[in-house]
């Protein structure tokens, strides 16, 4: 548990960054695959060429990302317990729900109706990406009660970018909008609205490491 503690955001970057590049190295390997258009779960599809290294590579994000939460935790739980509990819940919800359910029950398109597969999927994903989505809220609420008003203005603006962007990859989604020149690019919203929410985990990861080697060398 303690080498959790001291490494805990070090996996927390980790999960992120490899999360993040996930369609972008694997759409190397990919041809037919349009970022613009195609949700990135689709690079995990049957049939998909990089199936398997999507699969594995997810789950691999969604552990680094669970690995993190003891280190979470213990940051803030002297500040508020519930809070600190709801902060790395969200990391956790989206670590399983959105990474590693990804990797287990991959989604087929070919198929009429959902298969179990696809249900399990598609349920999961929405779940983490909700996690994913309010993360920075926590963030704000613990900051704001540590007295630190600068980082929870900051965590603010980044969660209104958020919801801002998830507000426009959620009416791209409709199908009353596939026909709009602006609202038909599915994927580029999607990967929009996921770098916005990447920012909040990247910046809080880099702020702890950074306190964290400045404190070693004291």
């Amino acid at each position: 548990m303690n080498t959790l503690k001291k490494y805990g955001f070090h996996f927390l970057l980790i999960g992120v960054i490899s999360d993040f590049l996930t369609p972008y190295v694997l759409g190397l390997f990919y041809p037919a695959l349009n970022q613009r258009t195609m949700v990135i779960s689709l690079v995990g599809e049957v049939g998909s060429p990089v199936r398997g290294a999507f699969l594995v590579w997810s789950v691999v994000a969604g552990l680094f990302y669970v690995l993190s939460l003891p280190a979470v935790y213990g940051l803030f739980k002297e500040t508020s317990r519930s809070l600190a509990f709801l902060l790395t819940a969200a990391i956790g919800i989206y670590g399983i729900g959105d990474c590693i359910f990804t990797g287990l029950f991959s989604v087929d398109t070919e198929q009429a109706g959902w298969s179990l597969s696809t249900w399990i999927h598609n349920v999961g994903s929405g779940i983490g990406y909700a996690g994913f989505l309010i993360f920075p809220l926590f963030l704000v609420l613990l900051y704001h009660k540590q007295g630190k008003i600068g980082e929870s203005r900051g965590y603010l603006v980044l969660l209104v970018l958020s919801l801002i962007f998830a507000g426009i990859y959620g009416v791209a989604r409709t199908p009353i909008t596939a026909d709009f020149p602006l609202f038909n690019q599915l994927g580029l919203w999607q990967r929009v609205s996921f770098f916005f929410n990447y920012i909040p985990l990247t910046l809080f990861a880099l702020r702890q490491l950074f306190v964290f080697k400045n404190q070693s060398f004291l």
